[in-house]
């Protein structure tokens, strides 16, 4: 997935807290240090810097950290990024004297209108490529029941049919159980043997 990069905006602010961090962080010097604990930085003053160095180190990474969970807590440079993006929108629009737009900031202009302004004619030629799309699935779809439509009648048709022929069938199984066996079987097994005497030997 590619990721859009950062604005000037982004990276000048988080310059800036980065530098301010550092300093915060060892705005407390060494010789404040030694104040605090003189005598143990006059008996140890390598441990003592030592130490001095971690507890700095600390502060520094804990404000650092700090600061980065409050940024994706609060989504925070995707938010000066975006402010940077209608920012440099503006004065562009401005130097090309766009200024009559229904989006256009002006005094009696509500945000949130500006904002609708803005949204709406980004989102235009979505809506149309949405209602071609829509149309399309429409005219598939008038082609799908009409196909559905003629699947069906030749179904009632072929029900139709098959009832047709099972009827018949029925009709003949009827007349044949109502003629005599006994008089048929006698009448097969003559029928049998004067063919069988009708052959040469």
């Amino acid at each position: 997935m590619k990721t859009t990069p950062d604005s000037k905006r982004w990276i000048h602010f988080h310059s800036a807290l980065q530098l301010a961090i550092s300093r915060a962080a060892h705005k407390w010097t060494y010789e404040d240090f030694q104040e605090c604990f003189t005598l143990w930085c006059k008996e140890e003053p390598h441990g003592a810097e030592g130490i001095f160095n971690t507890v700095s180190r600390h502060m520094e990474d804990q404000i650092h950290q700090s600061c980065e969970n409050l940024f994706k807590e609060f989504n925070v440079k995707e938010s000066v990024n975006t402010l940077h993006t209608v920012v440099s929108g503006a004065r562009a629009r401005k130097q090309h004297e766009e200024v009559d737009g229904k989006d256009v900031w002006r005094e009696n202009l509500a945000p949130r209108a500006a904002v609708r302004a803005r949204t709406v004619r980004v989102m235009e030629p979505e809506v149309e490529h949405l209602r071609a799309q829509l149309r399309a699935l429409e005219d598939e779809n008038t082609v799908l029941y009409a196909q559905c439509e003629d699947n069906n009648q030749k179904q009632r048709a072929a029900d139709a049919k098959t009832a047709e022929l099972l009827d018949i069938l029925d009709d003949v199984y009827a007349k044949w159980s109502s003629l005599p066996q006994d008089e048929i079987g006698v009448w097969a097994l003559e029928s049998a043997e004067n063919v069988g005497f009708a052959q040469p030997p």
